[in-house]
């Protein structure tokens, strides 16, 4: 994983509420255990018509959503099933920040173990950044900031311990892999 520190880049909104796991991912693109072209499957059904042909009006098909970071979603997003694919789907397409008013628990913690970034807002600045597609935005991950472009600083939750190992780019396997000389020595101090 590599260091997560901030994020600056414009927005591309899906305004849609209640987006769950399978639309993130279906199921039949889980078929794989690596995280590697999972992208070219996110929001398949949405991206695509029933003949598999480009859905130009889906906000992630825009020219303007081309290179866009984050990803601005209607209210209760990752809802449904717990698959870890979701985050890695979204990342694999080069979203690095969710932001919305709720993001499901299970999505939540899958996507800060993963280094996909879940920013909950409130109410006003969630509807400004719907209103506002294609705004550049800074996600600041150390200080849990959110900069709108008219420089207003906007607080989000992040559980300390996720935010560390987001900054440091490290997973919780990295984390007690630095922690080792002192687990040795504790151990040494034991016997």
């Amino acid at each position: 994983m590599k260091p997560m520190k901030e994020i600056r880049s414009r927005t591309v909104v899906i305004p849609t509420t209640d987006i769950d796991t399978d639309q993130i991912i279906a199921a039949r693109f889980l078929t794989t255990t690596t995280r590697e072209g999972l992208g070219a499957s996110v929001f398949f059904d949405l991206r695509h018509d029933r003949d598999g042909n480009i859905n130009t009006n889906f906000p992630l098909n825009q020219p303007e959503a081309k290179g866009c970071q984050i990803l601005v979603a209607g209210n209760n997003f990752g809802c449904g099933s717990s698959r870890e694919h979701a985050p890695w789907a979204l990342l694999d397409y080069g979203i690095r920040a969710v932001i919305s008013t709720e993001i499901a628990d299970i999505f939540r913690n899958n996507s800060l173990k993963n280094g996909l970034v879940p920013v909950v807002v409130d109410k006003a600045t969630h509807e400004y950044l719907l209103n506002n597609p294609g705004i550049e935005i800074t996600v600041d991950v150390a200080a849990a900031t959110l900069t709108l472009p008219d420089q207003r600083t906007v607080e989000f939750p992040i559980d300390g311990f996720a935010r560390h190992c987001l900054v440091e780019g490290i997973d919780q396997l990295g984390y007690l892999l630095q922690q080792a000389d002192k687990i040795t020595a504790f151990e040494e101090a034991r016997s």
